[in-house]
């Protein structure tokens, strides 16, 4: 039999965290974290990472491993996640994966089968440079089955899957291999009753971090950081940037860190339609 794990997904805001600490304490869980900004240390306030009391003891992993000049791949996800089940299971408990970054639960626990390609950071800088929208025109000519699953997904992953097409010199959709599951994964997902109630979550949930300090986070990683990549294309950082160097006022500022965030929820949630085990309410 294959080893039992519980997928715990949704969109920003909807209730993940509290959920999947609730079915930790019930089944004598651990939670293996599936988000691609938790892993940077000090991304706290605007990637909403559960504080050491909001996590209740229950132990939580792949959260502040590296340091935010570190491009942390899908790759390296399944590879840390593979060894935190492994170790989860061997002590006999039960492995709790819970986040809103859909590849990462393709990659594990789906049928994806992740083509490992090293990075060539030159032609990744190359391709950043361009429009979204070109990257997509040329994505669609080169792979449309690719273009298809990722018209809808963030710049960077759009990067990525044209950086493989380039390096390997044919289709995304012709290197992916449909692989076997390896765990028994049960599927779950905050309940919320339409997206009226989500995107008020969302709204109020800027307005808690800037009481808790995002403006000062950012401030703070800046000095220690500089302007690196992960830090101005991070949802959060990006728009308090826009009013710390003067760009806009900070209620502006605000306004399109909400927008930002309920666009990412909108991709959330269709990413996470394709999955046949999850049943949206709206």
């Amino acid at each position: 039999m294959k080893p039992k794990v519980i997928a715990v997904v949704g969109p920003t805001a909807s209730g993940k965290t509290k959920l999947a600490i609730e079915l930790a304490k019930e089944i004598d869980g651990e939670i293996i974290s599936a988000d691609s900004r938790l892993v940077y240390k000090g991304f706290n306030i605007a990637c909403a990472k559960p504080t050491v009391e909001e996590r209740e003891g229950i132990p939580h992993h792949l959260m502040d491993i590296v340091e935010p000049e570190f491009d942390y791949s899908a790759g390296n996800f399944y590879d840390d996640a593979k060894k935190a089940i492994e170790d989860i299971l061997s002590r006999g408990k039960i492995p709790i994966v819970a986040g809103g970054t859909g590849l990462y639960f393709r990659v594990l626990l789906e049928h994806y089968d992740l083509p490992r390609v090293e990075a060539d950071y030159k032609l990744r800088e190359e391709l950043d440079k361009r429009e979204r929208a070109d990257l997509l025109e040329e994505l669609k000519r080169l792979d449309s089955v690719t273009f298809e699953r990722v018209k809808e997904a963030n710049k960077r992953r759009i990067v990525r899957a044209l950086e493989v097409i380039k390096i390997l010199k044919k289709p995304l959709s012709e290197i992916s291999i449909q692989k076997e599951p390896e765990f028994d994964v049960e599927w779950k997902m905050p309940e919320i009753k339409s997206r009226e109630e989500l995107y008020d979550r969302i709204n109020k949930r800027v307005d808690m971090m800037v009481e808790a300090g995002i403006i000062e986070e950012t401030q703070e990683l800046l000095k220690k950081h500089g302007r690196i990549k992960n830090i101005v294309d991070t949802i959060g950082y990006k728009e308090i940037l826009w009013y710390l160097d003067g760009e806009m006022p900070l209620d502006e500022a605000l306004d399109k860190l909400k927008q930002h965030s309920r666009n990412y929820a909108k991709r959330q949630i269709t990413w996470f339609r394709r999955n046949p085990e999850l049943k949206f309410l709206f």
